[in-house]
């Protein structure tokens, strides 16, 4: 029974080895599962930190964002943003440069009023001076408004008269541009056009301002009747002159601004060059507001523009790409480059080379040379940057490796600028309105602005003062620039 109880003992062990043995290959099996289940988990979760790493690269990006680095302008710059300026510094100091003519008040020699003043008393022994020479002058002028500023009311009186011969009574024309029995005058006018197309004022305030300075309040209605007159005038013998004398030109600026007019979104469009600026309002944005617009179409110089792609559309033309545009893109990345301080960033040598070209376009050669090796080595260190921000600075790489001529036309031609500010100053004043004097009500009063902002901005490229022009204008002898 030993034995047998022995060779069972053993049997009994050797049973319970092997169950023992399952049993670890059992919880190794469930352990090698759940390790790949966190293992996979582990990845899933790495791809998400990775994507979410990315987003948030993204929107740091986007909150980094300021006029310095992106299309935004310094209106929408928030509180405590950085003040930079992408022209580098000058090395020269703050104010007037040496050189430079300045601009004061200079002593005329017909002045409106003299008041000569003499001495009572002699400085020395207190005797009286009556009837004493003159034998010198210090003159000192004033340059002040009148004491009272009002509006000069001119009557005109039709008489009529009685034929001796045949009883027939004729009564006098009155004068150009009399036509009501009270009205504003050509000054009156001009001035308040200029308060709210030169200046941004409010119709209400325009009218308010005339009455506080001049003791005559005109309603909003007179004053917008006043705007519309200048804007049909405008718009029937100047624009057509300023149209030709853009369309015929060697350079352009063109631009465009959204802005809500009586509640919907419209477009202000700009083309702009030294003589002569043309602003329109359209609802529409792209190629068939500018065919409308008939100046491109028949336009064959170098556009300047932002590289926006309904304006290379146009194949008639040169094009010459903005280059404070393309250095804001180039801060943008510089920005968000995420090399140690101090490391090399292929942006910020393309922004230098481009900075340096634009001081001195003789250094051309050179400055090409780092701008192409630094976005061949940019292109081989990342080819693809992920999330939107890096497919962004991937395709601002791929335009200036592709469209290198458009960004440096400017450097073989003199006559054209390397950026396109001149554009967007004209169509500033748009967003300016805006802010001074709200939305535009009517489509009606958004032409009628953009016609009196190109004849004032183009009166002034040719040394009129806005008033000089409005003046002219409102006086039926309108200002017209010369057509070569």
């Amino acid at each position: 029974m030993s034995g047998v109880s022995s060779a069972f003992g053993l049997v009994v062990v050797q049973a319970s080895g092997v169950d023992e043995v399952e049993r670890l290959a059992g919880e190794l099996a469930a352990a090698q599962e759940r390790n790949g289940v966190l293992v996979a988990r582990v990845e899933e979760l790495t791809a998400q930190v990775g994507v979410l790493t990315v987003q948030v690269a993204d929107l740091l990006a986007r909150l980094g964002q300021d006029s310095s680095n992106s299309h935004l302008p310094p209106s929408k710059d928030p509180p405590g943003a950085r003040q930079r300026s992408l022209r580098g510094k000058t090395g020269r100091r703050h104010g007037g440069q040496a050189g430079r003519e300045g601009r004061t008040l200079q002593v005329v020699d017909s002045p409106d009023c003299v008041v000569e003043h003499v001495p009572g008393a002699c400085g020395g022994c207190g005797q009286r001076l009556d009837g004493a020479v003159l034998v010198g002058v210090e003159v000192r002028q004033v340059f002040d408004l009148p004491a009272e500023l009002r509006l000069e009311v001119t009557e005109h009186r039709l008489g009529a008269v009685r034929c001796t011969g045949c009883g027939k009574v004729t009564k006098a024309d009155a004068p150009p541009g009399v036509v009501r029995q009270v009205q504003y005058g050509p000054q009156v006018s001009s001035v308040a056009v200029h308060l709210v197309c030169g200046h941004y004022v409010a119709l209400g305030r325009a009218g308010d301002l005339l009455g506080d300075l001049f003791g005559y309040q005109a309603s909003p209605a007179t004053v917008t009747a006043m705007c519309d007159q200048a804007a049909a005038r405008i718009t029937a013998e100047a624009r057509p002159v300023i149209a030709d004398l853009l369309a015929a030109g060697p350079v352009a600026h063109a631009d465009e601004t959204g802005f809500k007019v009586a509640g919907a979104t419209h477009w202000a469009h700009s083309l702009s060059s030294p003589v002569a600026t043309w602003i329109q309002v359209h609802a529409r944005r792209g190629r068939k507001a500018m065919d409308e617009i008939d100046i491109l179409p028949r336009f064959a110089g170098t556009l300047v523009h932002d590289a926006w792609a309904p304006y290379d559309t146009y194949t008639s033309v040169s094009t010459q790409l903005c280059c404070a545009h393309a250095l804001r893109e180039l801060q943008a990345v510089t920005d968000t480059h995420d090399h140690p301080d101090g490391a090399w960033c292929w942006a910020e040598q393309v922004a230098d080379a481009l900075t340096g070209i634009i001081a001195d376009p003789t250094t051309v050669k050179t400055g090409r040379h780092l701008i192409r090796s630094a976005l061949a080595a940019a292109r081989a260190d990342d080819p693809d940057p992920p999330g939107k921000t890096g497919k962004k600075h991937a395709a601002l790489r791929k335009r200036l490796t592709a469209r290198e001529a458009d960004y440096l036309r400017f450097a073989a031609d003199p006559a054209v600028p390397a950026t396109n500010n001149a554009a967007e100053q004209e169509i500033r004043t748009f967003k300016v309105k805006q802010k001074v004097s709200g939305a535009m009500r009517t489509l009606h009063g958004a032409n009628a602005f953009a016609a009196i902002r190109s004849y004032l901005s183009t009166a002034r490229k040719h040394g009129v003062t806005p008033l000089q022009a409005l003046t002219s204008l409102t006086s039926d002898n309108i200002w017209l620039p010369a057509t070569p």
